[in-house]
């Protein structure tokens, strides 16, 4: 099994395991990779019917597998003779992990880290009484801002991102403190890497406009072929209904192929949690770590 530094040239070979996969993980998103390897020292085996991803932290190695095929006998060996100690996998569903069954192995579920997944045309059309609340907020900024706008994400407004980005987390800090400096730069790193590198890694966006400026933005790209991954979420909090509007928008533009919308995990944050289970996930897609030890 041999590793190498995962670049924008893997692209094709490693989606062409992990779009049909049925891996709905936000983790396997290329542009997530691509975009946090800085971070994690990021490294990638592909294989016939698998993409390992190898990570690094304090010395110790972790590995993520997606295939859509059982974690064969086989492959966890390799891994096991690859990692410097026992093996660690992160990202398993629940169901991978009993596949496990055969192994001495130590389960941790991180509830924190759990991907919120839900039909498009649900986040898009806001259909049923367990959304009234969220219609009620689009129909109210509707009325406040009858003029609004919304444009597909291109190059060009990337600076008004920019902008508005720092006003979000200048709200963000006036509000709580839920993020520290360390986690803002790599946030903007990342943003960085993804504006560099937009077309490249297939990404695509959505904005709202009020009165000529930018009040919302967002932008992802695909995990699997029927699933896309909503990377970010920025908007002005001084402007009512912003968050409600853009994830609507941003839902009924999307192209039709896409079933399904990953919002990505809460992190633990209170708020953020009371926020997506609100939109009522059609999955709650598991994340586990194993810890799998070696045979003397």
């Amino acid at each position: 099994m041999t590793f190498h530094q995962l670049s924008l040239s893997d692209r094709d070979t490693m989606q062409a395991v992990t779009l049909p996969s049925g891996r709905r993980n936000c983790n396997y998103n290329f542009a997530n990779l691509v975009g946090w390897k800085f971070l994690f020292g990021t490294e990638v085996c592909v294989l016939e019917n698998a993409v390992v991803l190898r990570y690094t932290f304090d010395g110790q190695r972790a590995y993520m597998v997606c295939s859509s095929e059982a974690l064969s006998l086989e492959l966890i060996e390799a891994l096991l003779d690859d990692s410097n100690e026992d093996l660690t996998l992160i990202g398993l569903e629940d169901a991978q992990v009993e596949q496990l069954s055969g192994f001495s192995i130590s389960v941790e579920p991180v509830r924190n880290q759990y991907d919120y997944i839900y039909r498009r045309t649900d986040l898009a059309t806001l259909h049923g009484r367990h959304l009234d609340a969220k219609r009620n907020h689009i129909h109210r900024f509707r009325a406040e801002h009858p003029d609004f706008e919304y444009r597909p994400l291109t190059p060009e407004l990337f600076d008004e991102c920019r902008r508005l980005a720092a006003i979000w987390q200048k709200n963000k800090n006036d509000n709580d403190n839920e993020n520290g400096n360390e986690t803002i730069d790599a946030e903007h790193q990342v943003m960085e890497t993804i504006f560099s590198n937009w077309d490249a890694l297939g990404m695509i966006g959505g904005s709202i406009f009020v009165d000529g400026r930018m009040v919302a933005f967002t932008y992802g790209s695909a995990v699997t072929t029927d699933t896309f991954d909503v990377c970010v979420e920025k908007a002005d909090r001084h402007v009512e209904g912003s968050f409600a509007i853009i994830n609507q928008q941003f839902a009924e533009h999307l192209p039709e192929q896409y079933i399904y919308l990953n919002r990505e995990e809460d992190m633990g944050i209170p708020g953020l949690r009371q926020a997506k289970l609100s939109y009522h996930p059609e999955i709650l897609l598991t994340y586990n770590v194993v810890h799998i030890t070696k045979n003397d």
